[in-house]
């Protein structure tokens, strides 16, 4: 059984933290969503939308994708149970609800950056990304935060991360780059030339597999 992760103050938390590691491998990590200020259920994170960890050994930015996210009871023996009652009745009746629920999501690595120094690729220039698993996951207990709209842009010049998104597992992988595109695509303002790059690099990747590869298209609206 999982245990809540131990609330601190949260006055100093910037926004964008969202969650700790609580689970972590060569390719993707598993957090807990941190419990919000006020009563309500911890913020979750959009299917397909990015997340960042570091990892403190090396200094390195750890790019994710979240792939994956759930609500369940701390308690694994018991599951919840319909109570009939709107979210403003809970927090009026039933309190005690929101302390006994965690918020989970798996994220699947597809870059990093490394700081002023590194030396995990051809250059170790400061802000360098690579667009490859990095050579370690983010800690355990280390915090999560939602990227940014200049961060995202900023890896997202290169379309190498869609080959490692194609092959993640256990997931609806169509279902999953198309997420990660609209997002992309709304975050550009529309950029239309990069959506048509976008959709290039995909169908070099799924040349053999043209159903699948209409599929995600159908999915992305200009």
């Amino acid at each position: 059984m999982r245990v809540p992760l131990p609330q601190f103050a949260t006055d100093n938390r910037p926004p964008e933290h969202i969650a700790e590691v609580i689970e972590t491998t060569t390719t993707e990590f598993l957090a807990q969503c941190l419990d919000p200020e006020e009563l309500n259920f911890p913020l979750m994170p959009p299917f397909g939308s990015w997340v960042k960890a570091w990892d403190e050994e090396s200094g390195n930015k750890i790019f994710g994708i979240v792939t994956y996210a759930t609500t369940s009871p701390i308690d694994s023996v018991h599951r919840a149970r319909a109570l009939g009652l709107s979210l403003e009745e809970l927090r009026s009746e039933q309190p005690q609800i929101f302390a006994m629920l965690k918020t989970e999501f798996r994220a699947a690595l597809v870059g990093f950056e490394t700081p002023s120094g590194g030396n995990n690729g051809p250059s170790s220039a400061q802000g360098a990304m690579f667009q490859y698993l990095p050579p370690r996951p983010p800690q355990i207990h280390q915090g999560v935060y939602q990227c940014d709209r200049p961060e995202i842009i900023a890896f997202t010049e290169n379309l190498d991360f869609l080959r490692t998104l194609l092959q993640v597992k256990n997931v609806p992988v169509e279902a999953l780059v198309a997420a990660c595109l609209r997002q992309i695509y709304q975050l550009r303002q529309c950029d239309r030339p990069w959506l048509v790059k976008a959709g290039r690099a995909l169908s070099q990747l799924l040349k053999d597999d043209y159903d699948n590869l209409r599929y995600i298209l159908s999915q992305i609206h200009p």
